[in-house]
């Protein structure tokens, strides 16, 4: 989740200039770039866990720590809550969750890179704080209740408001991780495609990167249950926006979605005005309650737009919002996913005809089914493990035509290495720890702690 965007306090009087915003990020194919965002959950190493926000072992002290490299802090009623360096940025979620915005880079070397350094750089501070950091979509072990809260305006708002709309909602904020990436579009045709290939195809990355078996330190029968918690979030900020795959879908359409969407709050002056269910169109006519005569900014949107949680989002660009937090290679893995289907002709045309003809009713049977089932869910006298060995087919071939070598030669299609063998397998990650967890974990979760942290 974003914190206050840095938009220029310029007032909106028209509808048209929305979705200017939107068409503003329209980019040539040469300066396509990817943006890596990923969450990860931080724990004491000698009970587990969560630090708190306070305190000589807190978040605040983490990331004042992290500032030794550089990172300059942001700061919210005088605490330290936020990082930025070299346009990127580091920020807390809701229950402390630690969540780097990578930079728009070039080439997924450099975001895998950029990703490493990240991680090398919070292992020592964490190191010093006896804290560990663990990739997974779901946390393993502790209640809702046991879970801290960071001292964040809009994470108050949201709070109060979450449980009115849906019965998980708190679940997402304080219990879930994910890692996402962010891409660029030439024109509108260009985003409308990319928009419906990476939609259709969300659920077979939620099932490829599946990690999220444990609830409370048990099977709680599902591979992704990050990707259930979505399901009963609230409706009307998520899920899989079947208008997307209307005839005449482009900008004008998403900002109407956008409008609709019941707002969280204005930030005004430092403040965050709780405007919790009301509508943006009111506000547009100065008519929101909460700043009666006031008119919003395009601060104000871009902040809205961050509220929207669907299963891919539009932006100035393509948010893929679809998979659980995992390891260092899953981090570059991701990337490396969609931008091998999306950034290549070849590929996206390829992605297209994959997926083009399936129906509402398909799309969401794929989304419903795969956070319980992932890679085994049938489909069409298959399975989705036919559709990801396909999908990473495509993804593999359209990295091999992008070319784009490190100074070792390699092209970015390695990083795929780690999702080809899922496929090759038929196992995902949850599969492998629920193996653990009934084998050498001996029915608890703990060790989960220690084999796989950062």
């Amino acid at each position: 989740m974003s914190s206050p965007s840095h938009v220029a306090e310029t007032p909106i009087t028209d509808r048209n200039e929305l979705v200017a915003t939107l068409a503003s990020g329209e980019k040539p194919k040469a300066q396509w770039r990817i943006g890596t965002e990923h969450e990860k959950f931080g724990f004491r190493l000698d009970d587990l866990r969560p630090p708190t926000f306070d305190g000589d072992r807190g978040i605040e002290a983490l990331l004042n720590g992290l500032t030794r490299f550089g990172w300059a802090p942001v700061q919210e009623g005088g605490r330290t809550i936020a990082l930025l360096r070299d346009n990127a940025s580091v920020t807390l979620e809701p229950a402390g969750q630690l969540e780097l915005s990578g930079a728009a880079l070039e080439t997924i070397h450099q975001t895998c890179v950029e990703t490493g350094t990240h991680l090398n750089e919070v292992a020592q501070v964490a190191g010093e704080l006896q804290l560990g950091f663990l990739g997974m979509g779901f946390q393993p072990k502790w209640r809702r209740d046991e879970m801290p809260w960071m001292p964040k305006g809009r994470y108050r708002i949201m709070r109060d408001y979450m449980p009115k709309v849906g019965s998980l909602g708190l679940d997402m904020m304080t219990r879930t991780c994910t890692v996402q990436v962010n891409l660029d579009y030439a024109t509108e045709a260009d985003m409308v495609k990319k928009f419906r290939v990476s939609l259709a195809l969300q659920p077979i990355a939620t099932a490829l990167f599946a990690d999220s078996p444990f609830t409370e330190g048990q099977p709680n029968g599902y591979q992704s249950y990050r990707s259930h918690i979505w399901t009963d979030t609230d409706a009307d900020r998520t899920g899989m926006l079947d208008f997307v795959f209307e005839d005449g879908f482009g900008y004008e359409r998403y900002v109407d979605y956008l409008l609709d969407v019941p707002m969280y709050f204005s930030y005004r002056d430092g403040v965050y005005h709780d405007a919790s269910g009301q509508s943006f169109r009111d506000f547009m006519v100065g008519k929101l309650p909460v700043l009666p005569g006031q008119l919003p900014t395009l601060r104000d949107w871009s902040d809205h737009m961050t509220t929207a949680f669907p299963e891919v989002r539009l932006k100035k660009y393509l948010e893929m919002r679809g998979a659980d937090g995992g390891p260092w290679n899953r981090l570059c893995a991701l990337p490396a996913f969609w931008v091998g289907l999306l950034y290549d002709d070849a590929a996206l045309d390829a992605a297209w005809d994959l997926v083009r003809d399936f129906s509402l009713a398909e799309r969401h049977a794929l989304r419903d089914g795969v956070p319980r089932h992932a890679l085994k869910l049938p489909f069409r006298g298959g399975t989705v493990r036919d559709l990801a060995r396909e999908a990473v087919k495509i993804a593999v071939a359209g990295l091999q035509r992008r070319a784009a070598r490190n100074a070792d030669g390699q092209d970015e299609s390695h990083f795929l290495d780690v999702l080809q063998e899922i496929v090759d397998s038929g196992l995902t990650p949850a599969d492998r720890k629920l193996a653990l967890f009934h084998g050498d974990w001996n029915g608890t979760v703990d060790p989960v702690f220690k084999q796989f942290a950062y």
